[in-house]
């Protein structure tokens, strides 16, 4: 199976250097060149754009943040269609609304492509993130490019139902992990401010299972030392972790409208996000 990637950002590079590790024939595009370098010195192949990993390829992913890259790296000059040969699988990483990548397969079906959601969850901060795939098609297709999603993500890939299945699952997911982070937060902040303490906090939730390993893991980004949180390095990684939080919040207040479901919890955490984050944004309080 002839594999490519598009996207390789703090996520989409991890994903695509499992594919040669996998054995898999692999070509990789992003508009910034180093990460590009790096996996053609992992043994993948260096594309000058989008269509031309569609050219050399079987199945693409694609890992890029918003709806509109989505559809500018699929449809857009010089994207995956463009070079696409009737039969090519492209595999949407990206946390998208479900009537985009819909949107998408009804155009990339003129010309006998297929489009599926491939949505992925893990921890790029941790040695091995464990990657998980939430996929929306057919199952036919989903076997069709399993070697794919095996390199990926192993024995963790859920096939969650039709086309748009996987978009759904992980804008679900996403919500409630903000929603805990607020709720961390929160708590966190009464225990600093009443003498209580964050590790006492911790403790205590531990013990009876309050605290997920989901908030435990917010917390420790808490406990870190104040010049470490201020430091520039960090708030830059914070500052893109607020802004795709405040896309997926976004995609599931969309999501909720069309389906006419009130989120008020939803509604609230995404205009806190700055404050979850640490991040130091005057327009942001």
């Amino acid at each position: 199976m002839r594999t490519g990637f598009v996207g390789l950002g703090y996520i989409g590079k991890p994903m695509a250097q499992r594919l040669p590790a996998a054995g898999l024939e692999t070509t990789v595009f992003d508009i910034a060149p180093a990460p590009v370098q790096e996996l053609a010195g992992a043994g993948a192949k260096a594309a000058a754009s989008p269509d031309e990993v569609a050219a050399a390829s079987d199945v693409v992913g694609v890992c890029v943040q918003t709806d509109a890259q989505v559809r500018a790296v699929i449809a857009g000059d010089n994207g995956l269609l463009a070079g696409a040969e009737p039969g090519l699988v492209i595999a949407i990483h990206s946390t998208i609304l479900p009537s985009s990548a819909l949107a998408m397969n009804a155009l990339a079906a003129k010309q006998g492509v297929l489009v599926m959601d491939a949505c992925v969850s893990g921890n790029t901060r941790a040695a091995d993130p464990m990657f998980k795939l939430y996929v929306g098609g057919e199952a036919e297709q989903v076997e069709r490019i399993r070697p794919y999603l095996t390199a990926i993500a192993a024995d963790r890939v859920i096939h969650a139902g039709p086309l748009g299945s996987g978009c759904k699952a992980k804008i679900c997911l996403n919500l409630v992990t903000y929603l805990q982070w607020m709720a961390a937060f929160e708590g966190s902040a009464l225990a600093s401010a009443t003498g209580l303490g964050i590790e006492m906090f911790e403790r205590v939730g531990r013990s009876n299972g309050q605290l997920t390993d989901m908030m435990v893991a917010y917390l420790g980004t808490q406990k870190l030392p104040e010049p470490a949180r201020k430091s520039e390095a960090y708030q830059a990684y914070v500052r893109t972790q607020m802004l795709n939080a405040e896309k997926d919040l976004a995609c599931a207040l969309d999501l909720a409208r069309e389906a006419g479901v009130s989120l008020p919890g939803a509604a609230l955490v995404s205009q806190l996000m700055a404050r979850i984050y640490v991040v130091d944004d005057p327009k942001r309080r």
